[in-house]
């Protein structure tokens, strides 16, 4: 095939303001057709305001969330102290600062949301690639999200209203009134996101510190419990600092880098809206890893702190705070738990899928309809499997979501900064017949460097619970390295196989 394509508009023509930032020119129309619409096109200068608070701020209250929490609990609970578990969080997350910074860049000096950013290496139409994928991951953890925040409003009412509403007669294992609000927390999720970004950011600002004094109200709670910080400090690690250890390290690693490996690709949903690069580099320098590290931090002491009252730890903190007899505590802990819940799980999980979506049928779905699609598939994936234990949910599930967006990361970075340096052709990327429609609107060299990236990060995978066995058992010795291998295989792959393609075709 050949790298035409239908007669297409005449393109806008886009200016570089003295800053760097690069938008449609003023006396140029917006980029029109079916691969366009109002909310994928490009944020005007004057319209990217995001200081270096409010990104941090984001982090903020996407870090300090229940997933986050039962992420770092998890790992108590499957034999770590907490100095390892610390340990693995701060390293994973530095390492996913930089992916999430490389890929950032192109949000506030263009404008553009992932879906329409990525379509520069995978072609106009191959973008609905990695977009699908990243949103069918969106929708798992918002499904799980959701769960824990039905989990939250349950154990709420359950306390108000008595034995009538927390032994309830059990449907598909849980109780019918669980499943009520599951429903009632998916629906007020999808009444925000409704209102749009701006009810985002604003919503950020002040969940993001109401959150962190719970998690300090949490930690009070149970080293009272404990009788001091002692015993929190003082449980031991099961594992020891030896094979046992090192054994689970590379996975665990994998697996909490893998939390984050979805904004790592769709940070520009966000940064998109940012007053300068300064404001998106040290809002997220500030604000993720060391909010999740200090999160981490008070998850496995609390979590060390219920092993040391209740003999076991409780990675849940629904279920640990549910533990509680002071109603005033309760109601305080649970309150946090919903606040943490909705913060992370529209801003994560709703914003990326709703664009994603939308870049398929630009005429047709919305960034509204996309979200409303995000929610109902988000039930259909049936969260509540994913959640049941910390060995599915860190290994399996973080595992396979962060080898396989791993893979894509690898092709945006080498794309961006290796081979455009940086320079991309705004109207080319919402119209046939440019630069970036390559043949027939998919670049199969993108193509070809994911299945291969994927196949070798994720194909030697236990996917237990979700399917017995590994689907390819002779690369078993990778998949512990999962999103490190997708990763670098994708990145060497594309960018041979662009080379290979001619340098002076890649250039703006």
């Amino acid at each position: 095939m050949t790298d035409t394509a239908p007669t297409a508009p005449s393109p806008s023509a886009q200016v570089t303001l003295p800053d760097g930032r690069v938008e449609i020119a003023p006396d140029s129309a917006a980029p029109t057709g079916p691969y366009a619409n109002e909310d994928l096109l490009p944020v005007p200068a004057r319209k990217r305001t995001w200081t270096t608070y409010n990104f941090s701020a984001l982090w903020v209250g996407m870090a300090h969330n229940t997933a986050s929490w039962t992420l770092a609990s998890g790992l108590i609970a499957v034999g770590m102290d907490w100095k390892q578990a610390v340990l693995v969080i701060a390293l994973a997350n530095l390492i996913v600062l930089v992916p999430m910074l490389l890929t950032g860049h192109a949000g506030p000096k263009y404008g553009i949301p992932f879906p329409v950013f990525v379509r520069a290496s995978f072609g106009v139409r191959g973008a609905n690639l990695p977009a699908v994928v990243r949103a069918l991951v969106a929708c798992g953890w918002f499904g799980i999200q959701t769960w824990i925040g039905g989990e939250a409003i349950y154990f709420l009412a359950g306390k108000l209203i008595g034995d009538d509403w927390a032994n309830a007669s059990k449907v598909g294992g849980h109780a019918w009134t669980m499943w009520l609000s599951f429903a009632i927390f998916w629906a007020i999720q999808v009444a925000i996101i409704y209102r749009g970004m701006e009810t985002i950011r604003r919503f950020e600002n002040w969940a993001a510190p109401f959150v962190l004094v719970g998690a300090f109200v949490m930690l009070w709670w149970m080293s009272d419990k404990a009788g001091g910080l002692g015993p929190l400090f003082d449980q031991p690690s099961r594992l020891g600092w030896g094979a046992d250890f090192w054994k689970l390290f590379a996975p665990s690693l994998m697996g909490m880098i893998g939390f984050w490996s979805t904004l790592a690709l769709n940070i520009p949903d966000f940064t998109r809206y940012g007053r300068s690069q300064r404001a998106q580099t040290w809002g997220q320098a500030l604000g993720l890893p060391t909010t999740m590290t200090l999160f981490a931090f008070l998850s496995v002491l609390v979590t060390s702190g219920s092993q040391a009252v209740y003999g076991e730890p409780v990675w849940d903190p629904v279920q640990l705070a549910a533990k509680t007899d002071n109603t005033v505590g309760l109601l305080y802990a649970l309150v946090t738990v919903l606040v943490a819940t909705l913060s992370v799980n529209i801003a994560a999980n709703l914003v990326s899928p709703a664009f994603d979506f939308s870049n398929v049928a630009p005429r047709k779905v919305s960034f509204r309809t996309g979200a409303l699609i995000t929610s109902v598939l988000a039930v259909l994936i049936c969260p509540w499997k994913l959640y049941s234990d910390p060995q599915g949910y860190i290994f399996t599930w973080l595992g396979l979501v962060g080898g396989l967006l791993g893979t894509v990361a690898g092709i945006l970075i080498a794309d961006y900064w290796v081979l455009r340096r940086t320079r991309l052709d705004l109207a080319d990327l919402y119209r046939a017949g440019g630069r970036y429609w390559y043949d027939g609107g998919w670049n199969w060299r993108a193509v070809a460097a994911f299945v291969v990236g994927g196949v070798l990060a994720v194909g030697g995978a236990d996917f237990h619970p979700l399917i017995d066995g590994r689907p390819v058992p002779a690369l078993k010795s990778l998949a512990d390295y999962g999103w490190a291998v997708g990763l670098g295989t994708s990145m060497v792959l594309y960018l041979v196989l662009m080379l290979l393609r001619g340098r002076e075709r890649i250039t703006v």
